[in-house]
């Protein structure tokens, strides 16, 4: 679907990663990070393969933790694994952040697994207060996915961080960040979808060198939230060397991560049909607008026929 102005986003309603094995990354999500497994069904169907362009159905695992879901998609005809020797700074590059109470801690847990990668060098980075002042430190899951463990200093904590109980180590997730090849275009059109830009900075700096495992690197940062206080959408534009074009990625190829935005119904007219749809941005990254009534009246976001369950995922929650 291309792109529109009559998109008006409520909320990021959910974080999806394509997966080679389902039951394999849940069971890591859970042991490293405290992810509880909320369902395992099958998908499929017509309007699932026209969706996703991919014949055939899926495996998908709903996990959770805290108020935010991340949505596991193992498809029965697999596409390319996560294209190897890609960069912080390359399009191909979206994150999500998960907070966490104490980033030593999760640092030392995450350590005790083996099945990850780094891509910061030196472990947690605490950035300057030019840049937030917070701790971060990004990596990669046992497929290749980029995540970032996020702490924020005590006395500049998010209000919708401070009321998680501070026993658990992983609070959340709190936004999703994207490489784009020029802000403003990106800042325009995601404006367009009726998300607000809520902070800018520009990111440089030998701290900012570690976190990416970059040379020099110089990034402008832009934070743009939608109308409810969800997960945000940051977009990262790398200012310094020339990022990768895009990989024309499809949604079985996993490094196809999608953002499940809630939308209001009238943004598709009078007769518009409940079903989601999908949006690519300007750099190829993939957006799923589910419609509003679809979300109150519980329907399935891919649903055009029943699912059906598959095997439960192993683990519990840390």
């Amino acid at each position: 679907m291309s792109l529109s102005s009559n998109i008006a986003i409520r909320r990021l309603a959910r974080f999806g990663l394509t997966t080679a094995d389902a039951e394999r990354l849940a069971a890591f999500y859970n042991s490293v990070f405290g992810f509880r497994v909320v369902s395992v069904d099958r998908v499929f169907g017509a309007h699932f393969e026209r969706l996703m362009g991919a014949e055939g159905g899926a495996t998908r695992v709903i996990l959770a933790l805290g108020d935010e879901a991340l949505e596991l998609l193992e498809f029965d005809a697999p596409g390319a694994p996560y294209p190897s020797g890609a960069s912080s700074s390359d399009l191909v590059f979206q994150h999500f952040a998960i907070v966490t109470a104490n980033i030593d801690r999760a640092f030392d847990k995450l350590s005790r697994n083996s099945e990850w990668s780094s891509i910061s060098l030196g472990g947690p980075q605490r950035l300057p207060e030019s840049s937030g002042g917070v701790s971060a430190f990004k990596f990669r899951d046992p497929e290749g996915h980029p995540l970032e463990l996020l702490a924020f200093p005590d006395n500049n904590l998010p209000s919708r961080w401070n009321v998680r109980p501070r026993t658990d180590l992983c609070l959340g997730i709190d936004h999703s960040a994207i490489c784009v090849s020029d802000s403003a275009c990106s800042i325009a059109s995601y404006e367009s979808f009726g998300l607000r830009t809520s902070a800018r900075s520009l990111n440089r700096g030998s701290e900012q060198a570690r976190l990416d495992g970059l040379s020099d690197p110089c990034v402008e940062v832009t934070a743009l939230s939608p109308m409810q206080r969800t997960p945000h959408v940051e977009l990262l534009c790398y200012r310094s060397g020339i990022s990768k074009p895009s990989i024309v990625l499809r949604n079985n190829d996993v490094a196809a991560t999608r953002l499940v935005f809630e939308i209001d119904v009238p943004s598709f007219g009078q007769s518009a049909s409940v079903m989601p749809r999908e949006i690519l941005d300007f750099d190829g990254h993939r957006l799923l607008m589910l419609p509003r009534i679809a979300s109150a009246h519980r329907c399935d976001l891919f649903q055009n026929g029943p699912t059906r369950p598959t095997r439960r995922a192993t683990g519990t929650r840390q």
